[in-house]
């Protein structure tokens, strides 16, 4: 016996998430037995992730955004995720600045995963973040970051590169971690 719980979710799965992420045991093991019961194959697909993420942003658009979520966990690009995926997934998307989710934030902003981000990868994403943002907190946003395009302005500035010009894993980790601003432009935290 000994290896896998109640909820049948193996222990070095368990472990390993609890010390990645910042879940309690007890809403691992609850989302396991939903996953379980969702995703008979233990793989979720892009439709299935999609309709998931849509419950965390109700009052919002986040299809693009889930879209650019689940292609930066696909890492062998077969068009699934394993549990193990997902709950990072879902933890990478919540509110928090560590090290590991700036990495992630990059490989999110590198669209072509070609291991550059460049103005059109900002553009694209500014805009899936901006649909996550419910309409009446648009209305209320700064004027320099009130469109997409306004606050892919704003963050590409940040990386003082020109428009033709691409930024590197550690450059865009290094200006988005010191910067207040960039934080905001890179993420919506609903919370």
């Amino acid at each position: 016996m000994g290896n896998a719980q109640s909820g049948g979710i193996p222990r070095e799965i368990l472990d390993d998430l609890k010390l990645t992420t910042r879940f309690s045991e007890s809403d691992i093991t609850q989302w396991y037995e939903n996953f379980q019961k969702q995703c008979p194959t233990g793989r979720i697909t892009l439709q299935q992730f999609e309709e998931i993420y849509a419950k965390f942003f109700p009052e919002s658009d986040a299809k693009a955004y889930a879209q650019h979520v689940f292609r930066s966990f696909d890492t062998n690009d077969d068009g699934t995720l394993d549990f193990k995926e997902y709950v990072v997934a879902l933890h990478m998307t919540s509110s928090g600045k560590s090290a590991l989710k700036l990495e992630w934030a990059f490989s999110l902003f590198d669209v072509d995963k070609n291991g550059y981000v460049t103005k059109p990868e900002v553009i694209e994403l500014s805009q899936a973040i901006f649909s996550l943002i419910p309409k009446a907190k648009q209305a209320n946003l700064p004027s320099d970051e009130s469109t997409p395009e306004k606050r892919a302005e704003k963050l590409w500035s940040i990386f003082d590169k020109k428009d033709n010009e691409r930024v590197a894993e550690g450059e865009f980790i290094e200006a988005v971690q010191s910067n207040e601003t960039a934080l905001r432009l890179i993420q919506y935290d609903h919370k």
